[in-house]
């Protein structure tokens, strides 16, 4: 069992976090990375999140993931190939204690976790009805399901997948962006 599962009020200082983490990354594997963004919670303006920064990056074939884990290593990730079982369209890294974590996943540039990923977060920071409808049920989750991560997070998933419906919908994206 994990640490109890706690969303904070939206921290203004996360997209600086990410920002210096990015220069961090950047430094590191630039040569092979298209883009870098912020995703998840902490990436929404005004939503309350666990304190994780998550970091998309867009890679241009996953094969070359494989020449970002050195040097990834080196300012503090650890790479976690187990998950890619679950999500192989993507690379998992992590970094840093439970109240300074940085979650990394690296994709290739046109994927479709790509694609989802941008749309939810775009959705949200353009629809505050959304977000205060997601940071409810985060924080009734959260309560609910203590210390089970994976719980929590399969909780959230209908919620995450509907919203990533409506704004992949080609009718939304054209309107709004």
């Amino acid at each position: 069992m994990g640490p109890r599962i706690e969303i904070l009020n939206y921290n203004p200082g996360w997209p600086a976090r990410f920002a210096k983490e990015k220069a961090a990354i950047l430094e590191a594997i630039g040569h092979w990375v298209v883009v870098i963004e912020h995703i998840g919670s902490t990436a929404v303006p005004g939503l309350g999140a666990k304190p994780i920064i998550d970091v998309m990056v867009g890679i241009r074939q996953l094969a070359d993931a494989r020449y970002c884990i050195a040097p990834l290593a080196a300012i503090g990730y650890e790479y976690v190939p187990q998950f890619e079982d679950e999500m192989p369209e993507r690379r998992y890294f992590r970094k840093g204690p439970q109240t300074q974590h940085f979650h990394l996943h690296m994709v290739e540039f046109v994927s479709v976790f790509w694609q989802r990923h941008l749309a939810f977060r775009d959705y949200l920071c353009a629809h505050p009805e959304a977000v205060r409808e997601y940071e409810a049920l985060k924080r009734r989750l959260a309560s609910r399901y203590g210390t089970d991560r994976d719980g929590y997070t399969e909780a959230k998933t209908k919620f995450i997948r509907l919203i990533e419906e409506i704004a992949m919908r080609p009718t939304h994206r054209s309107k709004d962006g």
